[in-house]
């Protein structure tokens, strides 16, 4: 599988099969993501990987709040702007009208949303599970660190045939999480990732990507060589020590 179908190919996946992901599989995937660029080589990620007894404790406890009804834990970081702007609030709102439309829940059904949303908490059937914290002291270039090592670690997942399902939801249930991996206190969970073979019975939607002149601009030549001697900006000896290795 090259690069483009790896890109192509991966997706949120919410069905897995029982079948366990050998050890050295993963140990693989993780050895090889450890390249993934970060500014000045700091390598922010800290993951911990659950599978076997481990993760059914996991799905156990969290299962077990849902059915208590316990409240969320208090979120760390914002997962969304509380008011989402254009295009992003459409393309988010598309997202969910598709997803559970096929699961044929009405946006009026609460319960049905919730009960689908639930599946959350049992990692989608998935056999491994990898929660990736990040040091709270740190800043917003490091959480974009993050984000391309968890790229990096889906795309190589695919490569192994495996696919995955990043959670930022598990966030919510942090503390829960902190009772099996037993993270330092400087650490907050960004997200859980689950990791399997896909169930091929468990229909799913697949979101449209917006086409590349909605998010790309092209700059000719010309017009880049005219935008520098308009504007006066950093050398290059300014990017020497926070390049991305």
């Amino acid at each position: 599988m090259d690069v483009y179908e790896a890109v192509t190919s991966r997706r949120a996946v919410r069905g897995f099969t029982s079948q366990q992901v050998p050890r050295e599989v993963l140990e693989r995937v993780l050895s090889a993501a450890a390249w993934s660029p970060s500014g000045s080589s700091i390598q922010p990620w800290n993951s911990y990987v659950l599978t076997g007894a481990p993760l059914a404790e996991l799905e156990k406890l969290a299962g077990a709040r849902v059915a208590a009804g316990d409240p969320w834990d208090e979120r760390e970081y914002e997962m969304y702007p509380p008011a989402l702007k254009s295009p992003y609030r459409e393309r988010r709102a598309t997202f969910g009208k598709e997803r559970y439309g096929e699961l044929g829940i009405s946006r009026e059904d609460i319960e049905a949303r919730q009960r689908a949303a639930a599946a959350n908490w049992d990692c989608f059937g998935a056999p491994a599970a990898l929660f990736c914290y990040i040091d709270r002291d740190l800043g917003t270039p490091q959480w974009a660190d993050v984000g391309m090592y968890l790229q990096t670690v889906m795309l190589l997942l695919r490569a192994e045939g495996l696919h995955s399902c990043l959670q930022m939801a598990w966030s919510v249930y942090r503390k829960t999480v902190a009772e099996l991996v037993s993270p330092p206190d400087e650490l907050i969970l960004f997200c859980g990732t689950s990791i399997g073979f896909e169930d091929v019975t468990v229909g799913y939607t697949r979101a449209d990507r917006a086409p590349v002149d909605e998010t790309v601009t092209f700059i000719d030549r010309r017009a880049a060589v005219e935008g520098r001697r308009r504007v006066s900006g950093p050398t290059v000896a300014d990017y020497i020590t926070d390049s991305h290795e």
